[in-house]
């Protein structure tokens, strides 16, 4: 699973903000002949200060991929629950590399925390969740994954700004528009990131003048520590921790955006496994990825960067246990969850919680944010436990 796929899934929405010279630029339409759009296109860079040979060098050839336009429009989303995603992904055989690879790049991430506060093992589990460190970047050519999606008029202004990137990437010798590849979505490299955020974010973590992420672990360990503090990631904190809860804990003050502490779950008998409670002055959330039988993490701020690199609650929860287990800490106690709804299940009860006026978006089958708070308000209204788990037993009562 690559970050190109994740991020396209849900909105792009850490874009970084165009530069303000090609904010400036009246956007060339999306559609319509791909000779006119590519004219627009090699315009608007030229604008910004690309040497035109440049341009028209990165735009030679440039084609419509109907291979790209139909992963877009089949995109995939997690139906799997909680455990079943991290078990698959957070394996015995990747932790194992994850170790030897911070063993290896050892400097590189000391230097990586000591110039960006971010910890190896949250990085390495990014590395691993994106491309198995570095060995599935994907196949797509970049230069036309990006003119498809912003030839298309699905979202041209996410991906208009990322071609014009991807050109200057050209011409700073980073990126060979016949042979680079990666992502469905333009996303390129070990740790799978967009041009606008190379260009932003890039590091040269081997000496050679270049930002290389596709072959080039030090380049990409750097880039990746650069981008995780730029969403916000303070050193020193932690970012998730397992919890053991009590029986009568308040459901309904689950999930994410509590407004509340540490020391306020602590009081109402949440119980760190660790027995740490040394960050009890930290905002904190308790979510229960399966409901209140089920496995129970707290989540602290730099839980929020998470959120910010994928918005798949069971991506994100998922990378940030795999950060844990490679600090030190031990598997999850999984519990014994009641059983989630099936696709067909789920749909229906969305389409329940939309009939009863709430706000769940798409009627896709996914448990996502909307419809765990659409959930947790009928279950509070019910009398039942507000764990926003989607049950058989919620299902018939509603």
């Amino acid at each position: 699973m690559t970050r190109g796929t994740l991020r396209s899934l849900f909105s792009f929405g850490f874009l970084t903000l165009a530069t303000g010279a090609l904010a400036q630029q009246p956007a060339a339409p999306c559609g319509g002949d791909l000779a006119t759009f590519l004219e627009g296109v090699k315009a608007e860079a030229v604008a910004k200060g690309i040497p035109v040979q440049t341009v028209e060098r990165a735009l030679a050839g440039a084609a419509i991929s109907e291979k790209v336009l139909s992963r877009d429009r089949a995109q995939g989303v997690f139906k799997q629950s909680f455990t079943e995603f991290s078990e698959r992904t957070v394996s015995k055989a990747r932790l194992n590399i994850g170790a030897k690879k911070m063993k290896e790049y050892a400097a590189v991430f000391q230097r990586a925390e000591k110039e960006f506060g971010v910890p190896a093992p949250v990085i390495a589990a990014f590395w691993a969740m994106e491309t198995d460190f570095g060995a599935v970047q994907g196949d797509f050519n970049t230069r036309n994954a990006l003119v498809t999606l912003a030839h298309d008029c699905r979202r041209p202004e996410m991906f208009r700004p990322q071609l014009i990137a991807a050109i200057e990437m050209v011409q700073h010798g980073d990126l060979d528009p016949e042979t680079t590849t990666g992502a469905w979505a333009g996303e390129i490299g070990q740790v799978q990131m967009l041009p606008e955020d190379i260009i932003a974010q890039g590091m040269d973590g081997d000496g050679d003048g270049h930002v290389n992420l596709k072959q080039s672990s030090p380049d990409a360990i750097l880039t990746a520590a650069k981008f995780i503090k730029s969403l916000g990631f303070v050193a020193g904190q932690p970012w998730i921790q397992e919890v053991k809860l009590p029986e009568n804990l308040p459901w309904e003050k689950t999930g994410l955006q509590s407004g509340m502490t540490a020391g306020d779950w602590f009081a109402l008998g949440v119980a760190p496994r660790d027995g740490n409670t040394a960050f009890a002055d930290l905002p904190a959330s308790v979510v229960v990825p399966q409901g209140r039988r089920g496995v129970a993490f707290m989540t602290y701020p730099n839980f929020n960067v998470y959120l910010e690199w994928n918005q798949s609650f069971i991506y994100t929860t998922s990378a940030a246990y795999f950060a844990t287990r490679l600090a030190g800490a031990p598997p999850y106690e999984a519990g014994s969850p009641e059983p989630g709804l099936s696709d067909e299940g789920m749909k229906t009860l969305q389409a329940k919680l939309q009939a009863k006026g709430h706000d769940v978006g798409k009627i896709d089958g996914i448990l996502g944010s909307g419809t765990r708070a659409a959930l947790q308000k009928e279950q509070q209204r019910l009398g039942l436990p507000a764990d926003g788990w989607a049950t058989e037993g919620i299902l018939n009562a509603l």
